[in-house]
């Protein structure tokens, strides 16, 4: 299924949600290799990369009284607080050191502006707001998506459910991906992504 029409869309594989980072995904880490290997069978290779201003509205720290993982009512909807992470700039915010994806031709940077999330590649937490990624992806003739990364539960999941909404074919490589799994986010992100026709498969399974 890896042809021309083919793209690998690697999300967010960022210091601050590997170990030792401020929003650490367990085994967040053990993906880089695999990343790296399948990048290699790719034509298209496009990075997301969390790119927030300093006290980003996402941030428990912008809401006094509030800690994180709580879950707060936003002008687009609910919002759940996370630690400081992914701060323009910073080494938090950039790509694992052993992540060797130098053919990838596009980095799509989200969570750019103060007042509003963005897990999805495609479009920011107020479902308005394009990232472009969609119009790169169709000019340059793709028309089926492999989405990896981190967490699986947040970023990739958004992100699939939005590849297969702008009408990709979209498969999430199980393997590839790690989560964050706040009271069974994990399971409901399964649920959603199958429900918007994403297909969940394994490395063996990608020809």
């Amino acid at each position: 299924m890896i042809d021309a029409r083919t793209a690998l869309i690697v999300v967010d594989l960022q210091n601050d949600f590997c170990p030792g980072g401020s929003l650490a995904v367990s085994g967040g880490d053990e993906i880089v290799s695999l990343v790296n290997a399948l990048g290699k069978r790719f034509g298209t290779v496009v990075l997301t990369q969390d790119w927030h201003p300093e006290g980003h509205s996402s941030f428990a720290s912008s809401h006094p009284g509030k800690a994180p993982f709580e879950t707060i009512a936003m002008p687009y909807g609910a919002q759940v607080l996370w630690p400081e992470h992914c701060v323009r700039g910073s080494a938090g915010a950039a790509f694992h050191p052993a992540l060797d994806l130098s053919m990838a031709q596009a980095v799509i940077r989200k969570g750019c502006r103060g007042e509003v999330d963005s897990y999805s590649g495609f479009v920011e937490a107020d479902r308005t707001t394009p990232t472009g990624l969609a119009g790169y992806l169709k000019e340059r003739g793709v028309a089926r998506v492999v989405v990896v990364g981190l967490a699986t539960d947040f970023c990739v999941n958004w992100t699939a459910q939005d590849a297969a909404r702008h009408g990709f074919e979209t498969v999430v490589i199980e393997e590839a991906c790690r989560a964050i799994d706040l009271d069974g986010s994990l399971d409901r992100a399964w649920v959603e992504m199958t429900a918007r026709g994403v297909r969940r498969m394994q490395l063996a399974d990608l020809h």
